[in-house]
Protein backbone atom coordinates (compact mmCIF):
# COMPACT_ATOMS: atom_id res chain seq x y z
CA UNK A 1 0.00 0.00 0.00
CA UNK A 2 1.11 3.26 -0.86
CA UNK A 3 2.15 6.42 1.27
CA UNK A 4 -0.52 8.77 0.81
CA UNK A 5 0.75 10.92 3.51
CA UNK A 6 0.67 15.04 1.91
CA UNK A 7 4.53 15.95 1.34
CA UNK A 8 5.19 18.89 3.72
CA UNK A 9 7.19 21.79 1.97
CA UNK A 10 9.77 22.67 5.23
CA UNK A 11 9.86 18.87 5.07
CA UNK A 12 11.41 18.38 2.10
CA UNK A 13 13.48 21.48 1.97
CA UNK A 14 15.51 19.74 4.39
CA UNK A 15 15.70 16.76 2.76
CA UNK A 16 16.44 18.03 -0.73
CA UNK A 17 18.65 21.41 0.03
CA UNK A 18 21.84 19.39 0.19
CA UNK A 19 21.30 18.40 -3.81
CA UNK A 20 20.41 21.74 -4.71
CA UNK A 21 23.70 22.87 -3.30
CA UNK A 22 25.24 20.75 -5.04
CA UNK A 23 23.24 21.46 -8.52
CA UNK A 24 24.08 25.11 -7.94
CA UNK A 25 27.39 24.53 -7.07
CA UNK A 26 28.47 22.39 -10.53
CA UNK A 27 26.26 25.33 -12.29
CA UNK A 28 28.85 27.55 -10.69
CA UNK A 29 31.99 26.12 -11.61
CA UNK A 30 30.51 25.34 -15.29
CA UNK A 31 30.15 28.88 -15.56
CA UNK A 32 33.25 29.99 -14.07
CA UNK A 33 35.22 27.19 -16.53
CA UNK A 34 33.57 28.70 -19.69
CA UNK A 35 34.24 32.30 -18.61
CA UNK A 36 38.17 30.70 -18.22
CA UNK A 37 37.99 29.44 -21.57
CA UNK A 38 36.40 32.54 -23.30
CA UNK A 39 38.91 34.72 -21.84
CA UNK A 40 41.68 32.40 -23.20
CA UNK A 41 40.15 32.28 -26.31
CA UNK A 42 40.03 36.49 -26.61
CA UNK A 43 43.41 36.29 -25.25
CA UNK A 44 44.64 33.95 -28.25
CA UNK A 45 42.72 35.97 -30.92
CA UNK A 46 44.10 39.31 -29.81
CA UNK A 47 48.11 37.84 -29.54
CA UNK A 48 47.20 36.31 -33.26
CA UNK A 49 45.92 40.00 -34.68
CA UNK A 50 48.71 41.64 -32.36
CA UNK A 51 51.53 39.68 -34.12
CA UNK A 52 49.95 40.00 -37.52
CA UNK A 53 49.77 43.89 -37.43
CA UNK A 54 53.11 44.24 -36.20
CA UNK A 55 54.76 42.25 -38.38
CA UNK A 56 52.49 44.44 -40.97
CA UNK A 57 51.64 41.32 -42.14
CA UNK A 58 47.79 42.58 -41.94
CA UNK A 59 47.06 45.93 -42.08
CA UNK A 60 44.08 47.45 -40.26
CA UNK A 61 41.58 46.94 -43.14
CA UNK A 62 42.85 42.81 -42.81
CA UNK A 63 40.72 43.04 -39.67
CA UNK A 64 37.49 44.06 -41.25
CA UNK A 65 37.76 41.15 -43.49
CA UNK A 66 38.17 39.09 -40.89
CA UNK A 67 35.07 39.98 -38.77
CA UNK A 68 32.89 39.45 -42.55
CA UNK A 69 34.72 36.11 -43.02
CA UNK A 70 33.59 35.03 -39.26
CA UNK A 71 30.38 36.52 -39.65
CA UNK A 72 30.02 34.44 -43.01
CA UNK A 73 31.87 31.10 -41.73
CA UNK A 74 29.54 30.68 -38.71
CA UNK A 75 26.63 33.18 -38.95
CA UNK A 76 25.55 32.00 -35.13
CA UNK A 77 28.55 33.63 -33.94
CA UNK A 78 28.37 36.35 -31.70
CA UNK A 79 30.83 39.18 -30.40
CA UNK A 80 33.68 38.78 -33.29
CA UNK A 81 32.95 42.45 -34.78
CA UNK A 82 35.67 44.73 -35.92
CA UNK A 83 35.34 46.69 -32.73
CA UNK A 84 35.47 43.63 -30.55
CA UNK A 85 38.70 42.46 -32.40
CA UNK A 86 40.83 45.15 -31.99
CA UNK A 87 39.60 45.16 -28.14
CA UNK A 88 40.90 41.44 -28.31
CA UNK A 89 43.98 42.82 -29.38
CA UNK A 90 44.04 46.11 -26.96
CA UNK A 91 43.61 43.09 -24.26
CA UNK A 92 46.20 40.75 -25.08
CA UNK A 93 48.97 44.19 -25.27
CA UNK A 94 47.82 45.87 -21.81
CA UNK A 95 48.48 42.67 -20.39
CA UNK A 96 51.51 40.60 -22.17
CA UNK A 97 54.33 41.45 -20.59
CA UNK A 98 52.25 41.34 -16.74
CA UNK A 99 52.39 37.29 -16.22
CA UNK A 100 50.20 38.00 -12.73
CA UNK A 101 47.78 40.29 -14.52
CA UNK A 102 47.27 38.31 -17.29
CA UNK A 103 46.12 35.26 -14.62
CA UNK A 104 44.24 37.96 -13.02
CA UNK A 105 41.70 38.90 -16.00
CA UNK A 106 40.95 35.23 -16.79
CA UNK A 107 39.30 34.83 -13.24
CA UNK A 108 36.99 38.34 -14.36
CA UNK A 109 33.97 38.61 -17.08
CA UNK A 110 34.88 40.02 -20.00
CA UNK A 111 32.59 43.01 -19.22
CA UNK A 112 34.24 43.40 -16.23
CA UNK A 113 37.78 43.13 -18.05
CA UNK A 114 36.32 45.88 -20.73
CA UNK A 115 35.45 48.19 -18.29
CA UNK A 116 38.96 48.00 -16.49
CA UNK A 117 40.73 48.25 -19.42
CA UNK A 118 38.38 51.46 -21.14
CA UNK A 119 39.15 53.07 -17.75
CA UNK A 120 42.02 52.38 -16.07
CA UNK A 121 45.29 55.02 -16.81
CA UNK A 122 47.96 52.78 -15.23
CA UNK A 123 48.95 49.23 -14.66
CA UNK A 124 48.67 49.59 -11.14
CA UNK A 125 44.65 51.39 -11.56
CA UNK A 126 44.20 48.36 -13.53
CA UNK A 127 45.75 45.33 -10.74
CA UNK A 128 44.03 47.44 -8.42
CA UNK A 129 40.68 46.77 -9.47
CA UNK A 130 41.33 43.54 -10.99
CA UNK A 131 42.22 42.23 -7.34
CA UNK A 132 39.22 44.49 -6.01
CA UNK A 133 36.53 43.10 -8.45
CA UNK A 134 37.19 39.33 -7.72
CA UNK A 135 37.73 39.96 -4.12
CA UNK A 136 34.70 41.72 -3.74
CA UNK A 137 32.56 39.52 -6.55
CA UNK A 138 31.49 43.27 -8.09
CA UNK A 139 28.82 43.23 -10.48
CA UNK A 140 29.96 45.50 -13.97
CA UNK A 141 27.24 47.54 -12.30
CA UNK A 142 29.16 47.98 -8.81
CA UNK A 143 32.43 48.05 -10.89
CA UNK A 144 31.40 51.30 -12.78
CA UNK A 145 29.70 53.02 -9.89
CA UNK A 146 33.56 52.41 -8.41
CA UNK A 147 35.60 53.88 -11.05
CA UNK A 148 33.04 56.99 -10.95
CA UNK A 149 33.89 57.27 -7.34
CA UNK A 150 37.47 57.24 -8.12
CA UNK A 151 38.25 54.91 -5.45
CA UNK A 152 41.91 54.12 -6.96
CA UNK A 153 42.85 57.61 -6.75
CA UNK A 154 41.40 58.50 -3.03
CA UNK A 155 42.98 55.24 -2.00
CA UNK A 156 46.35 56.30 -3.06
CA UNK A 157 46.15 59.78 -2.13
CA UNK A 158 43.87 59.87 0.55
CA UNK A 159 44.94 56.98 3.00
CA UNK A 160 42.73 55.92 5.91
CA UNK A 161 43.24 58.28 8.58
CA UNK A 162 43.64 55.50 11.96
CA UNK A 163 45.00 55.95 15.47
CA UNK A 164 48.71 54.35 16.28
CA UNK A 165 46.93 51.44 18.03
CA UNK A 166 44.73 50.29 15.00
CA UNK A 167 48.09 50.62 12.99
CA UNK A 168 50.09 48.47 15.12
CA UNK A 169 47.71 45.89 16.09
CA UNK A 170 45.70 45.49 13.05
CA UNK A 171 48.22 46.59 10.27
CA UNK A 172 45.69 44.73 7.48
CA UNK A 173 43.58 46.84 8.62
CA UNK A 174 44.68 49.46 6.32
CA UNK A 175 43.40 48.00 3.38
CA UNK A 176 40.17 47.48 4.72
CA UNK A 177 38.96 50.68 5.83
CA UNK A 178 38.40 54.07 3.53
CA UNK A 179 39.37 57.67 4.31
CA UNK A 180 35.52 58.33 2.58
CA UNK A 181 32.53 56.53 2.35
CA UNK A 182 30.13 56.99 -0.89
CA UNK A 183 26.23 57.14 -0.05
CA UNK A 184 24.60 58.73 -3.03
CA UNK A 185 22.55 56.08 -2.99
CA UNK A 186 20.85 57.42 -0.10
CA UNK A 187 19.63 60.62 -1.61
CA UNK A 188 20.12 62.77 0.98
CA UNK A 189 18.87 66.47 1.61
CA UNK A 190 21.35 68.94 2.22
CA UNK A 191 20.82 69.65 5.91
CA UNK A 192 20.03 65.97 6.58
CA UNK A 193 19.53 65.38 10.68
CA UNK A 194 21.75 62.13 12.00
CA UNK A 195 18.36 60.11 12.25
CA UNK A 196 18.12 60.60 8.09
CA UNK A 197 21.76 59.01 7.93
CA UNK A 198 20.93 56.46 10.01
CA UNK A 199 17.60 55.02 8.83
CA UNK A 200 18.97 55.42 5.13
CA UNK A 201 21.65 53.50 5.66
CA UNK A 202 19.70 50.72 7.47
CA UNK A 203 17.10 50.85 4.28
CA UNK A 204 19.88 50.61 1.90
CA UNK A 205 21.90 48.05 4.07
CA UNK A 206 22.74 45.93 0.70
CA UNK A 207 24.47 48.95 -0.81
CA UNK A 208 26.25 49.67 2.41
CA UNK A 209 27.80 46.80 2.80
CA UNK A 210 29.18 46.55 -0.36
CA UNK A 211 30.44 50.15 0.05
CA UNK A 212 32.15 48.86 3.50
CA UNK A 213 33.54 45.74 1.46
CA UNK A 214 32.38 41.81 1.19
CA UNK A 215 34.11 40.76 4.61
CA UNK A 216 31.43 43.05 6.52
CA UNK A 217 28.44 41.44 8.05
CA UNK A 218 25.84 43.71 10.06
CA UNK A 219 24.66 42.66 13.57
CA UNK A 220 22.75 45.19 14.95
CA UNK A 221 21.33 49.19 14.83
CA UNK A 222 21.07 51.30 18.37
CA UNK A 223 23.05 48.01 19.84
CA UNK A 224 22.18 47.78 23.45
CA UNK A 225 25.16 47.92 25.66
CA UNK A 226 24.97 48.52 29.42
CA UNK A 227 27.27 49.56 31.61
CA UNK A 228 26.94 50.59 35.41
CA UNK A 229 23.59 50.17 35.15
CA UNK A 230 22.85 52.60 32.51
CA UNK A 231 22.13 51.91 28.83
CA UNK A 232 23.89 53.24 26.19
CA UNK A 233 23.23 52.59 22.39
CA UNK A 234 25.78 52.15 19.81
CA UNK A 235 24.84 53.51 16.13
CA UNK A 236 25.90 50.73 13.87
CA UNK A 237 27.33 47.51 14.82
CA UNK A 238 29.19 45.06 12.32
CA UNK A 239 31.81 41.86 12.40
CA UNK A 240 34.58 41.89 10.11
CA UNK A 241 35.33 37.98 9.26
CA UNK A 242 38.91 39.03 7.44
CA UNK A 243 39.91 41.26 10.69
CA UNK A 244 37.79 38.43 13.18
CA UNK A 245 36.95 41.54 14.95
CA UNK A 246 33.37 43.54 15.55
CA UNK A 247 33.59 47.18 14.08
CA UNK A 248 31.67 49.95 15.89
CA UNK A 249 30.33 52.48 13.62
CA UNK A 250 29.07 55.91 15.28
CA UNK A 251 27.24 58.72 12.72
CA UNK A 252 27.60 62.17 13.00
CA UNK A 253 26.29 64.45 10.58
CA UNK A 254 28.56 67.63 11.35
CA UNK A 255 32.02 68.21 11.67
CA UNK A 256 34.64 65.82 13.73
CA UNK A 257 34.76 66.89 16.98
CA UNK A 258 37.67 65.57 19.21
CA UNK A 259 35.33 64.89 22.31
CA UNK A 260 33.43 62.22 19.82
CA UNK A 261 36.04 59.91 20.42
CA UNK A 262 36.13 59.58 23.77
CA UNK A 263 32.41 58.12 22.98
CA UNK A 264 33.65 55.99 20.91
CA UNK A 265 36.47 54.40 22.95
CA UNK A 266 34.07 53.84 25.51
CA UNK A 267 31.93 51.88 23.42
CA UNK A 268 35.06 49.96 22.33
CA UNK A 269 35.67 49.08 25.90
CA UNK A 270 31.97 47.99 26.77
CA UNK A 271 32.26 45.68 23.38
CA UNK A 272 35.20 43.98 24.52
CA UNK A 273 34.58 43.58 27.96
CA UNK A 274 30.89 42.16 27.39
CA UNK A 275 30.24 41.15 23.53
CA UNK A 276 33.65 40.50 22.51
CA UNK A 277 34.16 36.31 22.18
CA UNK A 278 37.17 34.55 23.83
CA UNK A 279 38.68 34.04 20.24
CA UNK A 280 37.88 37.18 18.55
CA UNK A 281 40.17 40.15 18.21
CA UNK A 282 39.83 43.88 19.67
CA UNK A 283 37.19 45.52 18.34
CA UNK A 284 37.52 48.96 15.80
CA UNK A 285 35.77 51.95 15.78
CA UNK A 286 34.78 54.01 13.20
CA UNK A 287 33.31 57.56 13.36
CA UNK A 288 31.45 58.29 10.39
CA UNK A 289 31.50 62.39 9.70
CA UNK A 290 30.49 64.60 7.67
CA UNK A 291 33.32 66.18 7.73
CA UNK A 292 36.26 67.11 9.26
CA UNK A 293 39.59 68.73 9.44
CA UNK A 294 42.73 66.44 8.81
CA UNK A 295 45.02 68.29 11.54
CA UNK A 296 42.23 67.94 14.62
CA UNK A 297 42.40 64.59 13.26
CA UNK A 298 45.72 63.88 13.32
CA UNK A 299 46.05 65.37 16.92
CA UNK A 300 42.90 63.54 18.16
CA UNK A 301 44.71 59.92 16.56
CA UNK A 302 48.09 60.35 17.79
CA UNK A 303 46.70 59.87 21.84
CA UNK A 304 44.36 57.67 21.23
CA UNK A 305 44.74 53.89 23.01
CA UNK A 306 41.86 52.57 21.39
CA UNK A 307 41.95 51.09 17.63
CA UNK A 308 39.85 53.63 16.04
CA UNK A 309 39.61 55.92 12.40
CA UNK A 310 37.89 58.56 11.73
CA UNK A 311 36.35 58.86 7.96
CA UNK A 312 34.15 60.93 6.09
CA UNK A 313 30.81 59.83 4.11
CA UNK A 314 30.26 61.84 1.56
CA UNK A 315 26.45 62.39 -0.47
CA UNK A 316 27.78 62.67 -3.72
CA UNK A 317 30.73 61.91 -6.08
CA UNK A 318 33.32 63.21 -5.70
CA UNK A 319 35.41 65.51 -8.81
CA UNK A 320 37.46 62.37 -10.49
CA UNK A 321 39.18 65.04 -12.57
CA UNK A 322 40.90 66.82 -9.60
CA UNK A 323 41.41 63.87 -8.26
CA UNK A 324 43.02 62.73 -10.97
CA UNK A 325 45.45 65.78 -10.95
CA UNK A 326 46.21 64.93 -7.57
CA UNK A 327 47.03 61.23 -8.30
CA UNK A 328 49.47 62.47 -10.89
CA UNK A 329 51.04 64.81 -8.60
CA UNK A 330 51.64 62.19 -6.17
CA UNK A 331 53.27 60.34 -8.68
CA UNK A 332 55.22 63.23 -9.91
CA UNK A 333 56.08 63.98 -6.26
CA UNK A 334 57.14 60.53 -5.85
CA UNK A 335 59.37 60.00 -9.28
CA UNK A 336 61.59 62.91 -8.01
CA UNK A 337 61.78 61.95 -4.72
CA UNK A 338 63.11 58.88 -5.85
CA UNK A 339 65.35 60.32 -8.60
CA UNK A 340 67.19 62.70 -6.16
CA UNK A 341 67.50 59.78 -3.32
CA UNK A 342 69.69 57.94 -6.48
CA UNK A 343 71.54 61.09 -7.50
Amino acid sequence: MTDQTTPNPSQDDNRFAEVAQLISAARQRAVHAVNIELIELYWQVGAHISAKLETAEWGDGVVDQLARYLAKAQPGLRGFTRANLFRMRQFYEAYRDTPVLAGLVRQLPWTHNLIILGQSKRIEEREFYLRLAMQEKWSSRELERQFKSALFERSVTQPAKVSAVLRQSHPEALSVFKDAYMVEFLDLPEGHAEADLHRGLLQRLRDFLIELGRDFCFVGSEYPLQVGGRDFALDLLFFHRGLNCLVAIELKVGRFEPEYLGKLEFYLEALDRVVRKPHENAAIGVLLCASRDDEVVEYALNRSLSPALVAEYQTQLPDKKLLQEKLHEFYRLNTDSDSSSLS
